[in-house]
């Protein structure tokens, strides 16, 4: 009994210790906060390029200074004519994943982020050829691909910046990278424009992304500033020397004097 009551005031003093310590170590309160995020280059593009519409948007949750949960959605509508055929492919797609803050509390402040996130990727499109014509010695052949819907998975690393402005509106951009790892359509009938990747018909995908976000904060935490270990600078190596060399000399006029006084 008395072992056991024991081990639990060593239990309790241990704790009470550990929080003593990080109670007494620097630290700094940062705002966690929801953020809601729209793609802006999608319809800037649309606005001069009729043949592809590209929208998205995002929502991330902090959950602590360094890093946040972030599911982004969006829609493509892609179509391409050439002479003798013409394409469509339209979907949407969801990314879910993590974003990591590489900036120190001190300097993001909650506000400024530099760092990457990972994503899975998950799309949902269809794909079709409504029509398209064939030469040859016999004469012309039109014909048509009908309609397939298939599902996609790819992964993607997305590095980026973003920086609040305004009171609760911050501004980032960030480049997507993204490796194919399934389109569901086989290698003959790859898609050309494959929504929340980009072309189809390639392994990686490469693409330059800007957005406008609104900040939502709902709590606040104190984050840890590690102190950083300072070296001896050489001011105090000489003064080591100097003081050494203090000592020896006066041990040296010490013996001097002993042996006149003989």
């Amino acid at each position: 009994m008395w072992r056991t009551f024991a081990y639990f005031i060593s239990l309790l003093v241990f704790f009470t210790c550990s929080l003593i310590q990080v109670h007494a170590q620097d630290t700094i309160p940062i705002p966690l906060k929801i953020k809601i995020g729209m793609e802006v280059s999608g319809p800037a593009i649309y606005y001069s390029d009729k043949n592809i519409l590209n929208a998205e948007g995002y929502i991330s949750v902090d959950l602590n200074e360094k890093r946040s949960v972030v599911l982004a959605a969006g829609y493509l509508n892609f179509k391409y004519t050439q002479y003798n055929y013409s394409y469509l492919n339209n979907g949407s797609f969801v990314r879910i994943g993590m974003d990591f803050n590489l900036l120190k509390p001190d300097k993001s402040l909650g506000k400024y982020w530099a760092g990457i996130g990972f994503r899975y990727g998950l799309s949902r499109f269809s794909s079709e050829v409504p029509t398209f014509e064939k030469t040859d010695y016999w004469g012309t052949t039109v014909s048509s691909i009908s309609q397939k819907i298939n599902w996609g998975h790819f992964l993607e690393a997305a590095p980026g910046v973003r920086a609040e402005i305004f009171n609760h509106l911050s501004i980032g951009w960030s480049i997507s990278v993204r490796m194919l790892l399934y389109t569901g359509t086989g290698k003959d009938f790859r898609p050309v424009y494959f929504p929340g990747f980009g072309n189809g018909t390639k392994t990686f995908s490469a693409g330059l992304n800007y957005y406008i976000i609104w900040n939502i904060p709902y709590k606040k935490i104190n984050a840890i500033l590690k102190k950083e270990v300072k070296e001896e600078t050489d001011d105090n190596a000489d003064t080591n020397t100097n003081g050494t060399n203090s000592t020896t000399g006066t041990s040296g006029n010490t013996q001097q004097g002993k042996v006149i006084r003989q």
